[in-house]
This record gives structure tokens, sequence and C-alpha cells, in this order.
């Protein structure tokens, strides 16, 4: 059965920092790419950021320079550390793995003061 468990979201206060996790089971989660989605109150889901399986990534511009994501293949492990968090930041995080047709059930992150 092809899952993704999220974990690490939380509320933090603007500037702050936050790390998310998603880990994967029943697929070769080394060969495909994984995805980080956020949905933000009132708003679509909207990607953030890609890694490829060899770990190279890409960001939208809005995080760049801010975010970064990585994965460890031999824990099936993906991660979104966010840092310099604003509060337009908040949202329901998800991962997700476009060839497995999966997504996580999703944590949120709350930037306020």
């Amino acid at each position: 059965q092809v899952q993704l468990v999220e974990s690490g979201g939380g509320l933090v206060r603007p500037g702050g920092s936050l790390k998310l996790s998603c880990a994967a089971s029943g697929f070769n989660f080394g060969a495909y790419i994984i995805k980080w989605y956020r949905q933000p109150p009132g708003k679509e889901r909207e990607l953030v950021a890609s890694i490829m399986p060899g770990g190279d990534a890409q960001y939208v511009s809005s995080v760049k320079d801010r975010f970064l994501m990585s994965r460890d293949n031999s824990k099936n492990i993906a991660y979104l550390q966010m840092n310099s968090l604003k509060p337009e930041d908040t949202a329901v995080y998800y991962c997700h793995a476009p060839s497995r047709s999966a997504w996580s059930q999703g944590t949120q992150v709350t930037v306020s003061s």
C-alpha cells in the first residue's frame, strides 16, 4: 500500500523555522520525484518545491532562498526545511508522489505573532 505520512507542522512566529518530514512506504521511494504543495486558507493548493530522485530540487519564487527541500532515500523520507517564515506561508502543507498518485494527510503550518 502506497503511503505518505507527514509530520512537523505547528505554530511559529514570523522569522522562525520549521522542518516538515514526509515518510514514504509501499513503493520504491528513491526512484520517484517528490513534491511539496501547500493550500493557504481560502485558496487553491499550490506547488512549493520538487525534488528529483538524485536530490536536485526546484522551488517556486515565493520560497526560494528560504525553503530547502531534501531527501534521504535510504530512509524513504523527504524533508522541507522552512526558514524566515512569513505570515503568508500559513497553509496546510502536503507531500506528493505524482507518479504514484499519492498524497500525505497534510499538516498545518501557522506563522503568526
